[in-house]
């Protein structure tokens, strides 16, 4: 895939050289992504896996932090979930707790493979939904030796609990599972895959902070991507089906290589970042509150997203 004009929302950096490659998943899915090497490099570099957040593509948050990281020293590559973006997989729209783990390593398998990589020093970073799927990827994959959550989601248990686990019934959970499975029984016999709507447009006057929040990013010129399942039609409505019957960090505490969890002390999310905080083990975890940033804040703004510290975390843990 040779890269032919900059789709980003964010602005190109001249420190760093770009290019577009493929990888394939356990489930032979091609996964496309954005490679990011910084220029002056030689050898065998340390290197960083990137995406979400969940719902966004590469062109957003997860290629903002990934082309600043390679700015610092690191070889990044910021890739598009299965069945989104410019990643393969059908039908699209679809998200998958399972598939989204493996394409973290899936992202490791290429990384381990390239000669301009060190093997032993591969670092993943999951911004939003893939917060949590990145630190859920760790758990399972001893070749991540750093994992980085920022802004973070559980997707399971927002999934199966709503937000703030305000719906955290089984009364609850049937009515999901019933409305869901006769949205398949509709899905099968319409031949195609009825969608969530993405973020809602326009907003309603009486929109929660954290939705006009998203919509700040996603629907404006800020975050806008013609690829973005937010910024558009949204995913699949049953996508959220086994989300619902899965539960990411049962084994969080045998957990062994390092966690740094960044979350926004206004995020509405922050509960998530935290709960999982405590689910970890070892001196090698840490929890870093930035004071007055939202949820989205940590999405672009490059001057509250902590990249010194996101910086000198990797070094100190990809030796």
């Amino acid at each position: 895939m040779e890269q032919t004009e900059w789709d980003k929302v964010f602005p190109q950096s001249d420190r760093v050289n770009h290019r577009k490659v493929t990888f394939t998943n356990r489930y032979g899915i091609t996964l496309a992504a954005d490679l990011y090497v910084p220029k002056e490099a030689s050898g065998k570099l340390p290197a960083i896996a990137v995406s979400g957040p969940f719902g966004a593509v590469k062109e957003q948050s997860s290629g903002l932090y990934a082309q600043t990281l390679a700015e610092r020293g690191f070889l990044t590559l910021a890739f598009d979930p299965s069945y989104t973006g410019e990643s393969g997989g059908e039908p699209r729209y679809v998200a998958s707790p399972d598939i989204n783990t493996e394409d973290f390593s899936a992202a490791v398998d290429y990384l381990s493979t390239r000669d301009d990589v060190d093997a032993e020093r591969i670092g993943i970073l999951g911004i939003c939904g893939w917060g949590g799927i990145a630190i859920q990827a760790a758990i399972n994959d001893p070749r991540i030796r750093a994992t980085v959550a920022s802004t973070m989601y559980d997707m399971t248990r927002v999934s199966a609990n709503g937000y703030f686990d305000a719906e955290n019934s089984a009364e609850q959970r049937n009515a999901k599972r019933a409305a869901m499975a006769a949205q398949r029984t509709e899905d099968y016999r319409n031949g195609s895959y009825k969608l969530g709507g993405g973020v809602v447009d326009p907003l309603p006057a009486d929109a929660p902070q954290f939705v006009k929040d998203y919509h700040a990013y996603y629907k404006t010129p800020r975050g806008y991507h013609k690829r973005s399942l937010n910024s558009n039609g949204g995913w699949n409505v049953t996508s959220t089906l086994p989300f619902l019957n899965f539960r990411f960090f049962e084994y969080a505490d045998e957990l062994e290589s390092a966690v740094l969890i960044v979350h926004g002390e206004k995020a509405h999310s922050r509960y998530f970042g935290e709960d999982t905080f405590k689910k970890l083990k070892g001196d090698n975890k840490e929890l870093l509150i930035i004071p007055g940033a939202n949820h989205t804040d940590l999405y672009d703004r490059t001057e509250i997203i902590p990249f010194d510290k996101l910086e000198s975390f990797f070094k100190d843990n990809l030796k």
